[in-house]
């Protein structure tokens, strides 16, 4: 680094400087006004910061900034703050401010013929969802926060979904951004282009960079045209082995339309009868392993239909399949996704739960789930697991419910002893530690341990070339 990362706490200069920036009204102080933007989600920390500043341009943002450049205060950037790795959240040792976004929530053009929307980094998910549905068009990034997550996190995490296994990633539905640098200047890449070959993609190191290369403040989206047909099944495996033919018969015969493939346990569903509210088990009889599955069409009288009931015919005649139900209605639909929604919601309730966001590849997820459930249950018998999520994308949220009476902390105490047992597991079948929620500060240890040092030197350089002042969200997704 070429300056040092000892940090001096905010001076009133420095605060009277940020006021002239964004005015008064721009900064919070108080620490009981700061409580929720340095709280975790899942209340697992606590941060620790002397100033939350909310620009409300593009401009201010820059100023910001470059007024901590020159004063060597560190940044983390901010949107929704419902990451669940720690990314957004300052410590003690960084002496940083929060930059948070929220202010900068601006739909700035919406192009039908391109099928792009150019949105600030403040914009909420659903808003985004919402706006192109008003004007006949899908943005397709769907996940539980989506109603008080925010793009620029989105973004800056890369985040996935149910509807990767069809669009992919966060990183697939982005041409351009817009980007404060370290030292405040502002580029412009809000290209709405699918072909730039005139240099360095430099977007896509951003995207997924946890804001620790510099902060985005706008980007250009991909659309696609509304989905006019949709056909949803909840399906009861034979077994869990029949997830991968099941899956790969619904790439075969039903194609590019098949959007979602969800993995769901008994255990989630008893959980979410148990807990939820307005949940119904589509099935009667109770089974271990189910799949939710959609597929969409884009035009009225497509085939999709006839292609759906052949491909279900095919699964119960393979007996893959040993129930199921086909969504008769769009409410009937709904309550087959409101199940999964459930599964992620319904786990609080029953005591603590060690929480995994792992990949492996599609073909190994029967192995990783059969090896990792038998390994979690010998070093804490009665554990729970709880394996569920995205099988057409190799995604699986390994979560462990505590065994029925243990003590609560006791259990959560053991969190890194499992976690280092799970991802010996995942890191064997060639998969990551981390799909779809980062690195952050929680799997920072982690990640440095499973990654090559030429991989984490790479990066390092990376850093270093971009923020050598290294003020931007220090301590998160590289080591120090």
């Amino acid at each position: 680094m070429t300056k040092p990362e000892i940090r001096s706490p905010l001076s009133d200069s420095f605060l009277s400087a940020l006021k002239q920036i964004v005015s008064a009204k721009g900064i919070i102080t108080e620490q009981r006004e700061i409580l929720p933007y340095i709280t975790e989600q899942r209340g697992r920390f606590v941060g620790e910061t002397s100033c939350v500043v909310k620009p409300g341009t593009t401009d201010e943002v820059a100023s910001i900034v470059k007024l901590c450049a020159d004063n060597n205060i560190a940044i983390v950037p901010q949107g929704g703050n419902t990451g669940l790795v720690s990314g957004g959240i300052p410590f003690a040792e960084d002496k940083a401010i929060i930059l948070n976004l929220s202010r900068m929530n601006e739909i700035r053009n919406l192009d039908p013929i391109n099928n792009t929307m150019t949105v600030e980094a403040g914009c909420i998910l659903q808003t985004i969802q919402e706006h192109a549905a008003n004007n006949d068009r899908l943005f397709p990034l769907s996940l539980g926060a989506e109603g008080t997550c925010e793009i620029g996190g989105n973004i800056a995490s890369n985040a996935g979904g149910i509807n990767v296994i069809r669009y992919g990633n966060t990183r697939a539905l982005v041409l351009g951004l817009e980007i404060v640098t370290p030292t405040g200047e502002i580029w412009d890449g809000l290209r709405a282009l699918r072909k730039d070959n005139t240099g360095y993609d430099l977007k896509q190191l951003y995207i997924g960079s946890e804001g620790t290369l510099g902060v985005i403040t706008a980007a250009v989206l991909k659309l696609f045209p509304s989905p006019k047909e949709q056909q949803t099944a909840f399906l009861a495996l034979n077994s869990l082995d029949d997830a991968l033919p099941l899956l790969n018969m619904a790439q075969s015969m039903i194609g590019d339309a098949l959007t979602s493939f969800e993995l769901i346990p008994r255990i989630g569903i008893d959980f979410s009868l148990k807990h939820g509210h307005g949940v119904i088990d589509p099935i009667e009889g109770e089974y271990e392993w189910y799949i939710l599955m959609e597929a969409s069409a884009g035009t009225n009288n497509s085939a999709l239909p006839d292609l759906f009931d052949s491909y279900m015919e095919k699964a119960f005649e393979e007996e893959w399949v040993v129930d199921g139900v086909l969504a008769q209605s769009k409410a009937q639909s709904d309550s087959f996704w409101l199940i999964r929604e459930n599964v992620t919601l319904c786990q609080k309730p029953e005591g603590g739960s060690i929480k995994h966001d792992i990949a492996v590849p599609v073909s190994s997820i029967p192995t990783f789930i059969t090896r990792a459930n038998a390994a979690v249950e010998k070093l804490i018998p009665g554990i729970r697991p709880h394996p569920f999520g995205h099988v057409g994308d190799g995604n699986i949220h390994y979560n462990l419910s505590q065994p029925i009476g243990m003590d609560k902390q006791e259990y959560l105490d053991r969190w890194e002893e499992v976690n280092r047992v799970v991802h010996d597991i995942v890191i064997d079948l060639k998969g990551s530690i981390s799909a779809e929620h980062g690195v952050g500060r929680v799997k920072i240890d982690e990640n440095a341990h499973y990654k090559s040092s030429i991989e984490i030197k790479l990066m390092q350089q990376i850093k270093r070339s971009f923020d050598p002042q290294n003020i931007m969200n220090p301590g998160k997704l590289i080591p120090r």
